[in-house]
């Protein structure tokens, strides 16, 4: 029997319990100004902007590492679900939930607020919906905070430059930066791919990354709720905020194999549409990209969210020699002799013990901040981010993407986000009929 494909699609919590450059001097006196006043008081603390489910399982991974940390102020664009959050944290975490009610900041100006009542040296933690990432991580750096961002990181190539320079700044002012992409720090993961790249599977040909599994959830809205607030509320069912589903909810398997590949593709073609969906959003419920790297060789990347149809999440690597079974939503990695993932055929298991790799991933991060290591993911995940962007290009318009022709794009889905207000209207409006613009292939324009 195969190990993959069959069987039901693991949650996030079964996944969880089945894993358990040289500074200039001024960047380097800033580098020491931040390592001093953070070793001044052994206390940490963080500000968590955006208190959703991610939101909220980052920071009490965060308040769970090693050394003294407490939150100390939280934003949200609903600011009731901020103190609904810290509420919810003060049983667990007692008195370092030091979050008081004039540190507890809503709208879309909120990520300022909170960011400005903590010290240079301190921690704020990014996640939002993925179109305001540059814009707070770009304020982060501005304040001398470290950093961990949520992934995605950008949701268009502007947004993906603006990371990039936050990034070098970062790197310059000796400021720590972690990514979401939390499969990177997942033990069984990390010796699998050690072994890919030692060869266990020959030369790798073919790579796939798939998420297939059922919808994705639009929620009503109420009276009272205005369309951005609704928007917000609901971002995955908008491409402006979430990059779209093949960008937000890939994005771990896309960057799974091109740590596999250890490059990044130079060009991609694909297609994609809604056949079933009927909720009025922007979300396609159907994806397929074929990308090609510089040596010829080709990454499949399938993502589909409908009802009663086959499910797998995971990523299958195939090599000259054998294959792999391994990625997010695939907690015991396998290798395997030939091209059957069959049993008989295991070629490599873990051993070791079980890793939860959102804990880890954290743990790493503040170790780095407390030991004064440099500590930068930027460039690599905002890549990968990349390489799913120009993807969702290639799906939504029919063309062959290149990486040059998409790092050089202007196009932003939310031109003015900067500026946009709470009491603005989004920049995506349904029509008379409530239906909101989607990418139509042959004919919506990318670049």
């Amino acid at each position: 029997m195969s190990t993959y494909g069959a069987g039901p699609l693991p949650s996030r919590r079964e996944f969880l319990r089945q894993s358990a450059g040289l500074l200039s001097a001024a960047a380097l006196v800033r580098a020491v100004e931040i390592g001093s006043r953070a070793a001044e008081s052994n206390t940490l603390r963080i500000a968590l902007i955006g208190c959703g489910g991610r939101g909220s399982g980052a920071v009490a991974q965060a308040l769970s590492t090693a050394g003294p940390t407490e939150l100390w102020a939280v934003a949200d664009f609903f600011p009731e679900r901020a103190r609904a959050l810290v509420e919810q944290l003060r049983p667990r975490f007692g008195d370092r939930i030091r979050v008081t009610p004039e540190r507890v900041f809503g709208g879309l100006r909120g990520y300022r607020g909170a960011m400005d009542s903590l010290e240079p040296g301190n921690v704020v933690i990014l996640a939002t919906p993925p179109a305001f990432r540059p814009i707070h991580f770009e304020y982060a750096v501005q304040r001398g905070l470290h950093v961990f961002l949520e992934k995605s990181f950008a949701v268009d190539a502007p947004g993906i430059r603006r990371v990039l320079r936050a990034g070098e700044e970062a790197a310059r002012k000796g400021l720590k930066v972690a990514t979401g992409l939390m499969s990177r720090h997942y033990l069984p993961l990390e010796e699998a791919m050690a072994r890919v790249h030692e060869g266990a599977l020959g030369e790798l040909v073919t790579l796939y990354a798939y998420r297939m599994h059922g919808p994705v959830g639009l929620g009503p809205r109420p009276a009272n709720m205005s369309e951005l607030a609704w928007q917000i509320a609901n971002y995955s069912g908008f491409t402006w905020l979430n990059g779209s589903f093949f960008v937000d909810w890939l994005i771990h398997n896309i960057d799974v194999c091109c740590w596999a590949k250890r490059s990044w593709p130079v060009s991609v073609q694909g297609m994609g549409g809604r056949q079933v969906r009927r909720e009025p959003d922007q979300l396609y419920d159907h994806y397929m990209a074929e990308y090609t790297f510089a040596d010829g060789t080709r990454m499949v990347v399938q993502g589909r969210h409908m009802s009663r149809c086959w499910d797998f999440f995971g990523v299958v690597l195939h090599g000259t020699s054998g294959c792999a079974v391994l990625g997010e939503g695939q907690p015991n990695p396998m290798l395997f002799r030939g091209h059957q993932p069959t049993a008989d055929r295991v070629l490599w298991r873990y051993r070791g013990e079980p890793c939860d790799p959102y804990q880890r991933e954290m743990d790493l991060f503040f170790e780095a901040i407390r030991q004064d290591r440099p500590y930068n993911e930027v460039e690599r995940s905002a890549k990968s981010n990349l390489t799913a962007i120009m993807g969702r290009m290639a799906c939504e318009s029919g063309q062959r993407i290149t990486w040059e022709e998409a790092m050089a794009s202007t196009r932003e889905l939310a031109p003015g986000l900067d500026q946009l207000r709470d009491e603005d209207d989004p920049p995506v409006k349904a029509d008379p009929q409530g239906r909101y613009p989607i990418a139509m292939p042959g004919s919506t324009e990318v670049l």
